[in-house]
């Protein structure tokens, strides 16, 4: 009727010229709209921006949650048997170092010297007591990067290697050598014991002449305390403890309880009975047996006839703690990239989709209030001019 049809024009007269395009075209499984009936928009180009953005934001950190991995803790009943006990200490005591016995005795009735086996270097009280306040203050900033993520491979490394202690800051001009830092590893059987440091002449028979008892001062300062290997992401309750007294006569008691564990990022075996250290020996390269402990203390005055010092006693628990890193496979991670790109832009969509629904249900009520006295809608107006 209004001569479209006699110019033989028609829909796809108005869309894009037939080519090459247009046969592969047919094959989209997803038909798009014609560019005729589009239109573009800035609104339109900030939401994909906005949404390609967020969209890289989550799938890096899906990715870098792979690769960090995840652990799974697993108790069970230790069934290996192991002889030897790794102790490290990195202790500060206000005392002169030839002033200080260090000994531990165990339940098989073995006496160590430790103050033969560690090393005993002179340094100045003050210079620890900054260095704490130094981290007291930055305790927040240490906190943060102590809950960062350690990849396995990072924790296995630092387990191979072997344990170093920083020095001993060096004595200033004038600073006298008042205090001593004992620090290092030994050996001992890994059962029930006790690791003391008291005053000379004090705790066990000797010979020689006993200290003045107003030298007695067990103030004291535990950089670290840890048994077994190096474990970087282990934290230990009693690292950087700061104990202070004014007593001359005072005993610091810490009971510990040592629990065995295994960190590793071998396959899980099917049954947990089958985990012990003497299996997983086998995989040590993938592997740290260690040790960790919880500790409740106490402390309090002592009269004379009592033994003051500074006494931890370890017991060894009969269960063991195995820490299994693992990580998902790469298909999973494409899964879940591909699911978190989708759900983004789809979500984006229906959101964009509704605010312009919105926009035009908004629009349309305001054009009918400011035209609501038109000829469209019978307004006494028109009556009047026809009348006239």
């Amino acid at each position: 009727m209004n001569g479209f049809a006699d110019h033989n024009l028609d829909e796809g007269a108005f869309g894009e010229k037939k080519g090459f395009s247009e046969g592969l075209r047919t094959f989209d499984a997803f038909p798009k709209t014609k560019p005729t009936y589009t239109r573009r928009s800035s609104t339109g180009g900030y939401t994909t921006l906005l949404l390609i953005l967020i969209s890289t934001v989550l799938s890096f950190t899906e990715l870098r949650r792979w690769y960090s991995g995840h652990e799974t803790h697993l108790f069970s009943v230790e069934k290996g048997v192991s002889h030897e006990l790794q102790i490290n200490l990195d202790i500060v005591i206000p005392m002169l170092c030839s002033d200080l016995n260090i000994n531990v005795q165990d339940a098989s009735g073995d006496r160590i010297l430790a103050g033969d086996l560690l090393t005993k270097d002179a340094t100045n009280w003050r210079q620890w007591v900054e260095r704490v306040n130094t981290l007291e203050r930055q305790g927040k900033d240490l906190a943060k990067e102590q809950e960062e993520d350690t990849h396995v491979g990072h924790v296995l490394g630092h387990g191979r290697e072997k344990r170093r202690f920083k020095k001993t800051p060096r004595l200033g001009r004038g600073m006298p050598g008042t205090s001593c830092r004992v620090y290092g590893s030994l050996e001992g059987n890994k059962v029930q014991g006790d690791f003391h440091i008291t005053a000379r002449g004090h705790g066990y028979m000797e010979f020689g002449q006993h200290l003045d008892h107003s030298a007695f001062n067990f103030s004291h300062i535990i950089n670290e305390l840890s048994f077994g290997p190096l474990y970087p992401s282990l934290l230990n309750p009693l690292d950087k403890t700061y104990a202070t007294t004014g007593a001359n006569f005072y005993k610091y008691q810490y009971y510990l309880s040592v629990v065995p564990t295994i960190y590793t990022r071998t396959p899980s075996p099917k049954t947990p009975s089958a985990i012990s250290p003497s299996n997983m020996l086998s995989t040590s390269s993938d592997t740290i047996i260690t040790n960790q402990y919880a500790v409740t203390s106490q402390s309090h005055d002592v009269n004379e006839r009592s033994v003051p010092g500074i006494f931890f006693k370890f017991d060894i628990e009969p269960i063991l703690l195995t820490i299994r890193e693992e990580r998902g496979g790469l298909l999973a991670l494409c899964v879940r990239v591909v699911n978190v790109v989708s759900g983004i832009l789809v979500g984006g969509g229906w959101c964009y989709q509704l605010a312009g629904w919105g926009r035009e249900v908004l629009g349309g009520r305001k054009r009918g209030e400011k035209g609501g006295m038109g000829m469209l809608h019978g307004g006494n107006g028109a009556i009047e001019e026809e009348e006239e």
